[in-house]
């Protein structure tokens, strides 16, 4: 039995991060950051990723933004800006 789009969108993993370089045409560069405690010691750890985005929405240098992860839309871009939260001061 077929999904419908709306179930499979569902699933699709969000992140909120923010923007690192936006001087792409069309693509920002956005570090995701998470924080999590070491298996064995319990110590909070933190680990970033930086990762590309599509962005229609204009955002800027600084600002927190929700991505949501979409197919291929080029050869590194594998997510979309999908709200700025935050505008950067």
């Amino acid at each position: 039995m077929p999904e419908t789009t709306a179930t499979t969108r569902l699933r699709r993993k969000t992140r909120t991060g923010v923007v690192k370089s936006d001087k792409m045409q069309k693509t920002v560069t956005v570090t995701l950051t998470r924080r999590f405690a070491h298996p064995v010691y319990g110590k909070m750890m933190t680990r970033t990723v930086t990762v590309k985005a599509r962005d229609e929405h204009g955002a800027k240098v600084g600002d927190t933004v929700r991505l949501m992860e979409t197919r291929p839309l080029a050869k590194t871009v594998n997510w979309r800006v999908t709200e700025i939260v935050k505008r950067a001061k």
